[in-house]
C-alpha cells in the first residue's frame, strides 16, 4: 500500500510538472505559480505548527526573501540561482536570530510577536526609499531564455522542498519538534535544548518561505509592502485548516482547492469575500480534520472488508 501511494505521488508530480510545461496562456502559467507557491507556503506553516506555534512571522520571512531577491536581480544583476539563495538565506539567518529573542515565549504570546514582527517588516519597507518605498519595486524578472519555463522551475522546486520538509518532519528532529509540542518540559529533562531547537525549527520553515518570497517576486515582478501583511499568513492558516494539519499532503489539498475556488470567487464581484469566507466556514465546520482527514476515511472505507454475510 505505501509503494502504492508513492507512486501515486510521483505520478501527481509528473502531471504538475507537465501541466506547468504545457500551460500556454500567461494567466494559466500565473494560476500555476499562484497554486504552487501557496502550496510551499502552507507547508513551512504547517512545519513550525509541528512544535505547537503560529508563526504568523512566515508573511514577514517570504517578503525579506521577495526583497533580497529583487534587490539581487534589480539593483546587482545577479544571476537567478544566486538571487533565490540569498533570498532563502536572508529569511533563514534573520528568523535565527528573530527566533532565539522570541522563542522563549510561547503559545499566544509568540503569535502576536511575530504578528507585531510581520507588520512592523511591513511599515519598514513602505519608509526604504531603495526598494520602492510604498510602491514597492518594478522589474524584477526571470532571464529572458528562462521566462517560457519560469513555472516549470517554480512546480519542480516546490516539489523539492515539499520532499525536503516531509523528511525533515519524519527524522529525529521531527520527531523532536512533536514531542515539544506535547510536552517540552519533558523533553528538556532528557537533556535537550528545547529553545534552539525551536529556533532551528523557525529557521527552516523560514529558509523556505525565503525560497517562496524569492520565486514570487520574479513570478510577479512586481512586489509592494501590503503584499506580505499579516492577511498573507491568514490565508496560509486557512488553506491549512481546510486541507488539514496531520500530514503535509493537508497542506498541499488545502492550498491548491482554495487557490481555484478563491479564483472562481472573482466572478462573484462585491460578494467575492462573503462566497470565500463562506466556504471556509463550511470546509472547517463539516471536515474538522480537513480534506486529508475526509481522504483518509474514503480509503479506510475502501480497505473495509465486506461484513455482509
Amino acid at each position: 500500500m505505501a509503494s502504492r501511494s508513492r507512486a501515486l505521488l510521483a505520478a501527481a508530480g509528473a502531471c504538475a510538472v507537465a501541466g506547468s510545461f504545457f500551460s500556454g496562456s500567461d494567466f494559466v502559467s500565473s494560476l500555476i505559480i499562484w497554486v504552487a507557491l501557496n502550496v510551499l507556503m502552507t507547508a513551512s506553516f504547517r512545519f513550525v505548527l509541528l512544535m505547537g506555534e503560529l508563526n504568523f512571522a512566515m508573511a514577514g520571512f517570504v517578503g525579506i526573501g521577495a526583497y533580497a531577491a529583487g534587490i539581487a536581480t534589480t539593483l546587482y544583476d545577479l544571476p537567478l540561482a544566486l538571487a533565490l539563495l540569498l533570498g532563502a538565506a536572508a529569511a533563514g539567518l534573520i528568523s535565527l536570530v528573530v527566533g532565539f529573542i522570541t522563542l522563549r515565549a510561547k503559545g499566544p504570546y509568540f503569535m502576536l510577536i511575530s504578528f507585531a514582527f510581520t507588520e512592523v517588516l511591513r511599515l519598514i519597507y513602505t519608509r526604504i526609499d531603495l526598494i520602492g518605498g510604498n510602491s514597492g519595486m518594478v522589474g524584477i524578472f526571470p532571464p529572458a531564455y528562462l521566462a517560457r519555463y519560469y513555472p516549470t522551475l517554480v512546480v519542480l522546486l516546490v516539489l523539492l522542498f515539499l520532499f525536503i520538509l516531509y523528511r525533515v518532519e519524519r527524522s529525529d528532529f521531527g520527531k523532536i519538534l512533536v514531542a515539544i509540542r506535547n510536552n517540552d518540559q519533558l523533553v528538556q529533562t532528557v537533556g535537550i535544548n528545547v529553545h534552539l531547537t525551536k529556533v532551528w525549527c523557525l529557521g527552516v520553515a523560514s529558509f523556505v518561505a525565503g525560497v517562496c518570497g524569492a520565486l514570487l517576486a520574479h513570478g510577479n515582478n512586481v512586489i509592494s509592502p501590503g503584499d506580505f501583511s499579516f492577511l498573507l499568513a491568514v490565508y496560509t492558516l486557512a488553506y491549512l485548516k481546510v486541507g488539514g494539519e496531520a500530514h503535509i499532503l493537508g497542506a498541499v489539498a488545502g492550498a491548491i482547492v482554495l487557490t481555484l475556488l478563491a479564483q472562481y470567487a472573482l466572478g462573484f464581484g462585491a460578494y467575492e469575500h462573503i462566497f470565500y469566507g463562506a466556504a471556509i466556514v463550511i470546509s472547517v465546520i463539516l471536515l474538522p480534520q480537513g480534506l486529508f482527514g475526509l481522504g483518509q476515511r474514503l480509503a479506510l472505507a475502501r480497505r473495509r472488508p465486506d461484513s455482509r454475510d
